[in-house]
């Protein structure tokens, strides 16, 4: 029923698209000598350009869940405090693209910075072929700027890893036994309040045969971080399963890589000049502030025309 739905989306999709197309075709001949209505015939089709660009993207999409809700996951690299404030600054940079894209971005685990920024985060990316655009965005990002916690204020270079698999649909993707799973209750140790500090509503799994641990601790209650933390686990046993099927994990997460120097896709130069390039593709900017603030489809488009996210 999930695939009828979506292929129902696609075909509906197009349909519109035709509708468009037979409608402004009709006007074109009463348009000759009505300027208002020539310009607005104009506009429309620099937007449904604008759309088919769009599909034609969502067409070269292989992956066998690129149509799927994503979760994103982003790691504070080498670089200590400097490496978690940048961690944050990708988080809010993903939120905004999230809200460009009219995608429902929530939050699901965070571990806060010890004295800024985070350690590490997840978040979930609702929406069609949020996987598909996001599995662009799987790597090592590099940071390089002035640090603003160095009395000095000298140059610093920090890295944040960035992860992205396809959310699993419960008892449908991935099945968990009772019997797999320990279950281990903690007090919370970040930020939240007397109620989060004092209950132990934190929340640690543990799938036995695989060894993954999941701990989430940003819900006031112990149930819904155990919802949430299943949730990811589910997501990740599916990633795994994934990385079976080719006997390699490089299909859908790639190998397994450090935030570290050598390993970036990107990165972000804001000194001693401005640029945001991507290393696998070439493709760069001078608007640092732009993509900061969430405008990353020049880059993601940039990646899946270049057949570099295809599947074999």
């Amino acid at each position: 029923m999930r695939r009828l739905v979506e292929q129902k989306k696609v075909v509906n999709r197009w349909r519109e698209v035709e509708k468009k197309v037979a409608d402004m075709a009709e006007l074109v001949s009463l348009a000759e000598e009505d300027t208002p209505l020539r310009l607005e015939i104009e506009s429309e089709i620099d937007n449904m350009s604008s759309y088919l660009d769009e599909l034609e993207l969502e067409m070269a999409f292989s992956g066998e869940y690129d149509a799927r809700s994503a979760i994103l996951s982003i790691h504070a690299g080498a670089g200590g405090t400097e490496s978690q404030d940048w961690a944050q600054m990708l988080l809010r940079m993903y939120l905004r693209w999230a809200e460009r894209r009219g995608y429902r971005a929530e939050v699901l685990d965070v571990s806060p910075g010890e004295e800024a920024g985070v350690k590490s985060v997840v978040i979930s990316v609702t929406g069609d072929y949020a996987c598909g655009y996001l599995k662009s965005e799987h790597g090592v990002h590099r940071l390089v700027r002035l640090s603003p916690f160095d009395a000095d204020h000298a140059r610093h270079t920090s890295f944040a890893l960035v992860e992205v698999i396809p959310e699993a649909e419960a008892d449908v993707d991935v099945k968990i036994e009772a019997d797999d799973l320990r279950v281990d209750v903690f007090r919370s140790s970040g930020p939240g309040g007397q109620h989060m500090q004092k209950t132990s509503s934190a929340v640690r799994l543990t799938h036995l045969p695989t060894g993954l641990v999941v701990t989430c601790q940003s819900e006031r209650s112990q149930y819904q971080n155990k919802e949430t933390a299943l949730r990811i686990l589910q997501s990740r046993l599916l990633d795994l399963e994934l990385a079976k099927r080719v006997e390699e994990r490089a299909r859908l997460k790639g190998k397994r890589i450090t935030a570290g120097w050598g390993n970036q896709i990107r990165s972000y130069v804001l000194h001693p000049y401005k640029m945001v390039k991507d290393h696998r593709t070439n493709y760069q900017t001078s608007n640092t502030d732009v993509v900061m603030d969430g405008e990353l489809d020049d880059f993601i488009t940039a990646y899946l025309r270049s057949g570099l996210g295809r599947e074999e």
